[in-house]
């Protein structure tokens, strides 16, 4: 593959891999909608996956655990990805 159509590609994935998406998840028995990177939904998904939980339980979860110090659940979703990435 030439230099140009690699830099294409990868231009191509990069925006792709970042441009947010808008799923609906339950939280409690109520629908709510969080814009997440793709890239978070895949890991919430992957840890979801390996906890035996479901993305809406994980997401309850994480829901609960939050501080009420008006943190979005978009980035209490973030922060959890991060933290279980990093360690």
């Amino acid at each position: 593959m030439g230099e140009t159509r690699k830099h294409d590609l990868a231009d191509r994935l990069t925006e792709a891999s970042v441009r947010p998406i808008k799923k609906s998840v339950e939280i409690s028995g109520h629908s709510t909608s969080v814009t997440l990177e793709p890239v978070f939904w895949r890991e919430l998904g992957r840890l979801a996956r390996r906890q035996s939980l479901s993305m809406n339980a994980l997401v309850s979860e994480i829901d609960g655990a939050r501080p009420e110090n008006g943190q979005t659940l978009a980035n209490a979703l973030r922060r959890y990805v991060l933290s279980a990435l990093c360690g």
